[in-house]
């Protein structure tokens, strides 16, 4: 397997897919589209009788049960193929590790580029491991073409493996995920699975049915541009406006200082000069109740400044992106008990934590289609540092397989587990 899942991953991250949060359109970028047609392509070369790719570019793909009924339900395994925009990810050149000593990784000699234990502590859980990780000049893309391979081999070996019971088995590859739109066209009755599973999470063993709320604000500020030499009691710096207003939101709520269930405001953007400024904030909480005081709070630091500097200096919107999964998981929960187990049959220990993200999993779920998230195996992303370990990415198929099996096993009284 080892090598399969290694030609695969090396493949698709050769492949540019970076996703861009400016767009008007859908897919974002064009180039998205050429790794979804490759995973069609690939499906069917594999045998897969049923694939579609739609106007959207979604791929979905189904293998019919080979049990007797009661048919078990429909399984569906879901991965995203965009990269984020916040690092290059065109010319990516992997590097592979093997037999990883837990020591310093030169990612980059020329510009000292080093992944360190030091900095990254979970790089010892490796030790012994093979690993793939950056140059130092691009992200590595595990996130999420880890998953797609994983995805990718399993059901290389449902297909050519027909004494795999199984029920029916939904796949499914999208677009735009890392900004927020990956499941904005989805069609759940059409991919027909009643639960899933995006492969979508970090280190081994990782499993989430919690993610955070979700929302996004824009501020923009209007100022006052007198001549500086005349400005006392007339200008009003948006600039300064701007540093005011960051500086009125809680200085410990930012994605540097807090961690597990703690919620933050993350300044991604800041632009502007003395007539006019503008921010963008993420606001996340796993809360709901500390969510919707986030948002009210920008509100109120808007209007603490607009009553400091006149009505309309300073403008909120607010829009929501996502919510937390849990809510809708949970009244469904065998499916993640059904997932600790498969891990466990794997020689997996199962970590079950909360997402400091999101997935398409956390909006599908409110789509009626439940759906948790399982290792892809992968650390740092987003980053240069980005690495995943090549037996995490080996345990994963496992993990699929076993899933796919204990589903089967469920409705038909076998036992399962590889």
């Amino acid at each position: 397997m080892a090598d399969t899942i290694l030609e695969r991953f090396l493949r698709y991250v050769a492949i540019d897919t970076q996703s861009d949060g400016e767009a008007k359109v859908f897919p974002s970028t064009e180039k998205q589209l050429h790794l979804l047609r490759l995973l069609a392509d690939e499906l069917r070369a594999a045998g897969v009788p049923e694939v579609s790719m739609d106007e959207h570019g979604y791929v979905m793909a189904r293998i019919a049960a080979n049990v007797p009924a009661p048919l078990p339900p429909s399984v569906g395994f879901i991965a995203h193929v965009d990269t984020s925009p916040d690092m290059p990810g065109c010319g990516v050149r992997p590097k592979i590790v093997e037999r990883y000593e837990g020591t310093d990784i030169v990612l980059n000699k020329e510009k000292n580029i080093v992944l360190s234990p030091a900095a990254f502590p979970e790089l010892r859980e490796y030790t012994g491991h093979t690993l793939i990780t950056t140059d130092g000049t691009t992200l590595l893309g595990a996130d999420d073409k880890a998953g797609i391979a994983e995805i990718m081999c399993a059901v290389e070996h449902i297909v050519s493996h027909p004494e795999l019971k199984h029920g029916d088995i939904c796949i499914g590859f999208t677009p735009d995920e890392e900004i927020g739109h990956g499941v904005d066209c989805f069609d759940v009755a059409k991919f027909g699975a009643t639960y899933a599973y995006t492969v979508d999470g970090g280190g081994l063993g990782e499993l989430e049915y919690e993610n955070f709320n979700a929302a996004s604000a824009q501020v923009r500020i209007q100022g006052k541009s007198i001549h500086p030499g005349y400005a006392k009691n007339k200008m009003v710096n948006a600039l300064q406006v701007a540093a005011e207003f960051n500086a009125l939101l809680p200085a410990t709520d930012r994605p540097e200082h807090t961690e597990g269930y703690e919620g933050f405001f993350h300044l991604v953007h800041m632009a502007g000069e003395v007539e006019k400024a503008a921010m963008h904030y993420l606001i996340r909480d796993h809360d709901r109740e500390k969510f919707e005081a986030r948002k009210e709070l920008v509100q109120q630091r808007a209007g603490i400044l607009n009553a400091k500097y006149g009505a309309g200096t300073v403008s909120v919107e607010v829009k929501d992106q996502y919510y937390n999964m849990r809510a809708q998981v949970e009244p469904h929960f065998h499916i993640v008990e059904l997932a600790i187990r498969a891990m466990q049959q794997a020689g997996v220990k199962p970590l079950v934590r909360p997402i400091r993200g999101g997935t398409d999993g956390s909006r599908l779920s409110y789509m009626n289609l439940p759906c948790p998230n399982i290792f892809a195996g992968g650390h740092n992303f987003h980053g240069k540092y980005e690495f995943v370990s090549l037996q995490a990415m080996e345990k994963a198929v496992t993990v699929i397989l076993n899933i796919v099996s204990l589903f089967a096993a469920q409705a038909t009284g076998r036992q399962a587990g590889r």
